[in-house]
């Protein structure tokens, strides 16, 4: 044994021949229910996030223990990459024509489902090159509703993710598609699309992210889950996964402060067995 400053040959062994103590026995139960909860949401959610998933169920602990037990346990949240993007791929929108004017003002949220979806696009690191991944969320349920990927930056995927999201929500209310001003956004092809589906246009000031913020978390999940997480080997191998993470970790493990504490499914569940109450 290599000696210390301050510990004796006995103390040393004695330590050793104790079993574990007070604080490590306590530490064994939440250890496997943080250990759960990382696993369901594929290891993306960090300590604040699991914190509150224990607080949910029912369990007594603090944030500063769950932080502390998953950092002991070489567990932490996923943290968005910084996939480089093809040249040319990011570069400031000019004022266009077709531009929409900004209906949501910076409200985010909404007081029934389908009256505001938000929209956004990144990019997916392949080995086939860079598709593009476009999704729309339900600010009232921040449910992502809608999603598409194309192979290449254009408008497909921005037209194809309303889409997707008008055939599982059913027919259009009223509803309003907000965006930035990126090219995608403001093609002929997606404004004919919403057009037809009776989606009104919305669009965020030019160089404001802040217009847009209701879609930075649940993107910033989506791109340090799945869609930055690593390079894929092929871009079938690359949809599959995303739309899993979509589907499972964002709509029905992951939960939001804002719909209090619940996922969005849940969320969505609970509003309708409310509805039913009130009809009865």
């Amino acid at each position: 044994m290599r000696s210390a400053p301050g510990v004796t040959r006995q103390g040393h062994h004695a330590r050793r021949s104790r079993g574990p103590g007070g604080r490590d026995a306590r530490d064994a139960e939440p250890a496997g229910e943080i250990s759960g909860a990382c696993e369901a949401s594929r290891r993306i959610c960090g300590a604040p996030e699991v914190f509150a998933e224990l607080r949910r169920r029912g369990e007594r602990t603090s944030r500063k223990r769950v932080a502390r037990i998953m950092r002991e346990n070489g567990r932490a949240g996923a943290t968005r990459g910084c996939a480089r993007r093809p040249k040319g791929g990011a570069k400031q929108a000019a004022p266009q024509a077709n531009s929409a004017p900004d209906l949501v003002r910076r409200g985010f949220s909404a007081d029934g489902p389908n009256r505001a979806w938000f929209a956004d696009i990144t990019y997916v690191r392949t080995h086939q090159g860079w598709p593009c991944l476009a999704v729309v969320m339900d600010i009232w349920s921040r449910k992502i509703v809608g999603w598409s990927m194309s192979a290449r930056m254009a408008a497909e995927p921005a037209d194809g993710a309303p889409g997707t999201a008008v055939v599982g929500r059913g027919p259009p209310g009223g509803r309003v598609r907000h965006g930035d001003h990126g090219s995608r956004h403001v093609s002929l092809l997606i404004g004919k699309t919403m057009r037809e589906a009776g989606i009104g246009p919305s669009m965020g000031s030019i160089a404001s992210p802040r217009d847009d913020a209701a879609m930075e978390s649940p993107m910033g999940h989506v791109e340090a889950g799945c869609a930055h997480a690593r390079a894929f080997e092929a871009r079938d191998r690359a949809a599959s996964e995303i739309f899993g993470c979509i589907g499972c970790s964002c709509n029905r493990v992951r939960i939001h402060s804002a719909l209090g504490h619940l996922s969005p499914e849940e969320f969505e569940a609970r509003h309708m067995e409310g509805a039913v109450k009130m009809a009865a």
